[in-house]
């Protein structure tokens, strides 16, 4: 699927010297189709490398999708130049009257942390009502799963004994999900985390579908039964460096972290990564994409929150 952006985005450079179709907007404008509109709102720190990791997700379909990049706040960024979030990041006011087939919000690193005592915990519980009304399908990863498990269902994150750190094994609890499909029966996926929603609160809750589980990460994949909310609790768009330089960085704060778990060779952290969940993330993305997005929006955008295509898949 070409993307769509800005031409002078700093990740679009990197994906066109790795081959990933990126279509100018001159272009695009010329096309006689219409786009599927996806807003990322980018919480991580990095956010430079976050929409690295993001767009090359949303890279592996047939069709444009149009992505926006949204800030939660007017705050300045440690890890991320003013002058870059000033130049391609929206503000919710700016397009709280919008309309998008789909949405992704990012992970924080907040685990610790009562959401009262997140800064902007009020303009994202703001967000996560508007994407109700004015989002055909929205992605929660990591931290993001927690707070909307929080805030829409009223299920309490768990803080965890110590960090979750590694890639580990996860099975398929429904099969035939259609975010699942092409899955293998088991599969790998990169976790890093505090806190957990736990698998039994989940299960009782009457709306909510697991869809993978981990026996070491617990809930791994879970979206609402009508498909508009998929939940994603690791890391599938890590790219292989990812965890080495968040331990590297813990050993430098001093947190005495463990060493990631199935990540090093021999659990060598002077040796690469192997990477193992590369394929399955971006079949997790595609079907997100196809299934939840594309084959549930409306063409007429306007209808978008007021009306859901009936398709045949099955969400629950």
């Amino acid at each position: 699927m070409p993307l769509r952006i800005d031409s002078h985005l700093p990740a679009g450079t990197v994906l066109r010297q790795e081959n990933v179709f990126c279509i100018p907007q001159i272009t695009a404008e010329h096309q006689d189709i219409r786009p599927l509109d996806i807003v990322i709102l980018n919480l991580m720190p990095k956010k430079i490398e976050t929409e690295i990791h993001l767009l090359r997700m949303l890279s592996n379909s047939p069709l444009q999708v149009n992505v926006e990049l949204m800030r939660i706040d007017e705050s300045s960024s440690r890890h991320t130049p003013d002058e870059h979030i000033d130049r391609f990041y929206r503000r919710f006011d700016d397009i709280r009257y919008r309309r998008y087939d789909g949405m992704i919000i990012t992970g924080a690193p907040l685990g610790q942390l009562p959401f009262d005592d997140v800064r902007f915990w009020p303009r994202l519980t703001e967000i996560i009502d508007w994407s109700w009304s004015n989002v055909t399908s929205t992605m929660f990863l990591c931290w993001a799963v927690q707070a909307a498990m929080y805030h829409l269902y009223g299920i309490r994150k768990q803080l965890l004994p110590q960090k979750l750190s590694g890639v580990y094994r996860h099975q398929l609890e429904n099969p035939l999900a259609p975010i699942a499909r092409g899955f293998d029966d088991t599969f790998d996926a990169p976790h890093s985390r505090y806190a957990e929603v736990a698998l039994a609160d989940i299960r009782a809750h009457p709306d909510l579908s697991i869809i993978a589980t981990s026996h070491t990460a617990g809930a791994y994949i879970v979206t609402r039964n009508d498909g508009r909310q998929v939940f994603v609790t690791g890391h599938s768009e890590y790219e292989p460096q990812c965890l080495k330089d968040e331990y590297e960085r813990d050993l430098e704060a001093g947190t005495a972290p463990q060493i990631p778990e199935n990540y090093f060779p021999n659990d060598d952290p002077t040796q690469d990564p192997v990477v193992t969940w590369k394929s399955h993330g971006n079949l997790l993305f595609s079907n997100w994409l196809n299934y939840h997005v594309y084959q549930l929006t409306p063409f007429d955008a306007s209808q978008i929150g007021h009306q859901v295509h009936a398709v045949d898949v099955q969400f629950s």
